[in-house]
């Protein structure tokens, strides 16, 4: 006699299975981290933090990274987009991005848990790329409309179930060294294949020139690049590669250069550096310059910046020795 399963029961089964789930990830958070702050778990790339006070929005620069909410919620702004996020989505930003983010609804009796997620370009290109050359794999024309780089995702069953692997690696430093890697690929892939896959695959799949462009800036903030330097690099016409990274970042790349080198200052100030010591950090020959276009764009000249703003709570993902520099590490 054939078995009838009632469908409502299965899907009933499944929300409370993927509920249970969140529940464990969110006790070994609580379990791990006691104090507000960062700490690493022992896998590269995986942190785990809290916050319990308020932070309004401030500049702040986001690296590719997929950012998990346990409990309380996020806000994250991409050229006057605003992004809220909780534990019912998690955030994938595939390229680096300049925003403005805060945590403006912490409080000591709900704080924000969260987990902190690198991704590493080498294994998401080699990821992307392996499932776009799987046989009988649909590929969208890259003609057509290009995904928001800035995506919420819902957490589907193998984002969840992945990531529950990933922390149960708990304080076994075996454990972490043996299997940590492969559990993280093991995320990145559910990463690839949910709802924000799409986005991410063009980040570092085949045709990922604007992440490449992008990239290339990234690591020369100090220096005057120009958007025809960044489109060579990636062998486009001005114009073409001015249509792309619009539709990719939301921003035209002149925009995008400017609030990519004031936000990285903006934190740099507030986390003690001096004015100069920000604007030629960032490329500025004319600390005046510097300061005009700072106020232009915050509403504060970068010496009142100093003395009214903390450091944004988006600096994980940035070099150790940049840590330093701003003498606190958040999210």
């Amino acid at each position: 006699m054939p078995i009838c399963i009632n469908r409502v029961a299965l899907l009933s089964f499944w929300v409370l299975n993927r509920g249970m789930s969140k529940k464990q990830i969110r006790e070994i958070v609580e379990n791990w981290i006691h104090e507000d702050g960062t700490i690493e778990t022992g896998i590269k790339g995986v942190q785990l933090f809290k916050v319990s006070e308020a932070i309004t929005c401030a500049p702040a620069v986001y690296e590719p990274a997929v950012i998990v909410i346990v409990n309380g919620t996020k806000e994250a702004v991409l050229d006057g987009h605003r992004y809220v996020y909780d534990d019912s989505k998690y955030m994938c930003c595939p390229i680096s991005l300049p925003v403005e983010a805060g945590t403006p609804d912490c409080s000591p009796e709900n704080p924000l848990l969260g987990v902190y997620i690198s991704l590493d370009t080498r294994v998401m290109t080699e990821l992307a790329i392996e499932m776009e050359s799987i046989p009988g794999t649909i590929r969208k024309p890259q003609s057509g409309p290009v995904p928001q780089s800035l995506t919420l995702a819902h957490w589907d069953d193998s984002f969840t179930d992945a990531l529950l692997r990933l922390l149960q690696l708990g304080d076994s430093p075996e454990d972490k060294a043996i299997l940590g890697a492969s559990r993280l690929r093991e995320l990145y892939y559910a990463v690839l294949k949910g709802e924000a896959g799409e986005a991410a695959r063009r980040a570092f799949g085949v045709g990922n020139e604007i992440a490449r462009a992008i990239e290339y800036l990234s690591t020369r903030l100090d220096e005057a690049v120009t958007i025809e330097e960044m489109a060579a690099q990636v062998g486009m016409s001005r114009a073409v590669f001015h249509r792309k990274f619009k539709q990719a970042t939301t921003m035209p790349p002149i925009q995008f250069v400017k609030s990519m080198k004031l936000n990285n200052a903006a934190m740099m100030i507030a986390g003690g550096m001096t004015v100069n010591e920000a604007a030629q950090g960032v490329g500025y020959a004319s600390s005046s310059q510097f300061s005009r276009e700072f106020k232009r764009m915050y509403g504060e000249s970068p010496k009142q910046w100093s003395h009214t703003k903390p450091l944004p709570m988006e600096t994980i993902g940035r070099s150790s020795h940049f840590f330093d520099q701003l003498q606190q590490s958040a999210l």
